[in-house]
């Protein structure tokens, strides 16, 4: 069957985590993507710990349906050979600083006089322009700036660094994804390719539009574990267990926090589910007291039946197990031709006509480097000699 974005060629000239996770994404659904990696080390994630066998848990998980090119774009002939590429592809997708790509002649500008379809995607912290678009930076930064970072923690707390990489995936790698998709769609209509400018730090300020609603009626500033689903409710919060586990409340709706009152015994609490500040700390401090009664699988008992949003806080391995991610499909299994077996996360969204497939397993580092530069039009002399000039 064929996928959603069959025929569709992406280079791919990004690393570690926003853009290979982008492409792999359109990988899945059926894109040609050539992954062009420095001759030097390639990607980095490829050498970063725990390694299986050659290659980093990282790289694996962020690489499959993807082949392998070595490129050295320091010398002319790579940068000609990149440009062959681009003239037969549709999309280009980069995340080196603003104005690498031009330094090294291969802008949009450019690009799009070899190729007026294509479609050229930069994912940066900041942006291409701005006070700010040349500064280094890292998720957590971008967390700052937008006012996330301020919202994650607890009650008269320090903002709490995330485990995961939210600006990264959520700024970067889904709305590139998505600006890609919708580019190419546009272009069945003009013809034409087009630059996009993802900034993970204004893609992930999108996370803050509901609170940002809120202050623009009432200019009241939101603080952590005060807001409605930010922790500052006894109904939307997490509570340690006898057995040093937690289990989270997300009883929004007043139906499921009756409930759950009813269950404990504790009916005097749902009259006062959306009480002041001092109500809600007093109940949070009479909750933590009951469950750490239990532990958290006895406490699944009693409130799994409820239906009433309640769920134990799982680590990655028990995670990993869940019978319903299972079931749907989210932890997959490849066959690598250096590694053997290897898992990964598989894709969320099910398609009924196109789903996404499987097709390749994370290329080993420049695996398919002669198989392309055969199908733009070079023989084995010309391979040979770009081996010997450090071309490839």
């Amino acid at each position: 069957m064929n996928g959603l974005f069959q025929g569709v060629k992406i280079i791919d000239l990004s690393r570690l985590l926003p853009g290979p996770f982008c492409t792999q994404m359109l990988g899945d659904l059926g894109a040609d993507v050539i992954k062009i990696e420095e001759t030097a080390g390639g990607d980095y994630a490829r050498w970063m710990p725990p390694k299986a066998t050659v290659d980093g848990g990282q790289f694996l998980s962020l690489n499959r349906n993807k082949r392998s090119m070595k490129l050295n774009l320091r010398t002319q002939e790579g940068k000609d050979i990149l440009i062959k590429l681009i003239s037969n592809a549709d999309v280009v997708v980069e995340q080196f600083r603003p104005g690498v790509m031009e330094r090294l002649g291969l802008g949009y500008e450019t690009l799009k006089k070899h190729n007026p379809r294509i479609i050229m995607c930069s994912i940066s912290g900041y942006g291409q322009d701005g006070p700010k678009s040349q500064m280094a930076g890292h998720d957590i930064n971008y967390l700052s700036d937008t006012g996330i970072l301020e919202m994650i923690g607890n009650y008269k707390g320090s903002p709490v660094v995330p485990g995961i990489q939210i600006a990264d995936v959520g700024g970067g790698s889904l709305w590139a994804a998505f600006s890609i998709a919708a580019a190419l769609f546009a272009r069945e209509k003009t013809g034409k390719g087009q630059y996009i400018d993802v900034s993970m730090t204004d893609a992930v300020f999108t996370f803050m539009s509901a609170l940002a609603g809120a202050y623009f009626v009432d200019k009241n500033v939101p603080h952590r574990a005060e807001t409605l689903l930010g922790g500052g409710f006894a109904w939307y919060y997490v509570y340690r267990t006898k057995d040093d586990r937690y289990i989270s409340l997300g009883m929004l709706e007043a139906k499921f926090w009756e409930s759950f009152c009813q269950a404990i015994g504790r009916a005097d609490y749902i009259p006062i589910q959306n009480g002041p500040p001092e109500i809600q700390e007093k109940m949070k401090k009479e909750l933590s007291e009951l469950f750490l009664t239990r532990t958290a699988d006895e406490w699944m008992e009693i409130l799994a039946p409820l239906d009433a949003c309640a769920a134990k806080v799982k680590n990655l391995e028990e995670a990993l197990a869940d019978e319903h991610l299972n079931h749907r499909g989210m932890i997959i299994e490849m066959d690598h031709p250096v590694e053997g077996k290897v898992k990964s996360i598989g894709f969320p969204v099910k398609f009924s006509e196109q789903p996404y497939t499987v097709r390749m397993a994370p290329p080993a580092f420049g695996q398919h480097t002669e198989d392309i530069l055969k199908e733009i039009g070079f023989k084995q002399t010309d391979i040979e000699a770009f081996k010997k000039q450090g071309v490839i």
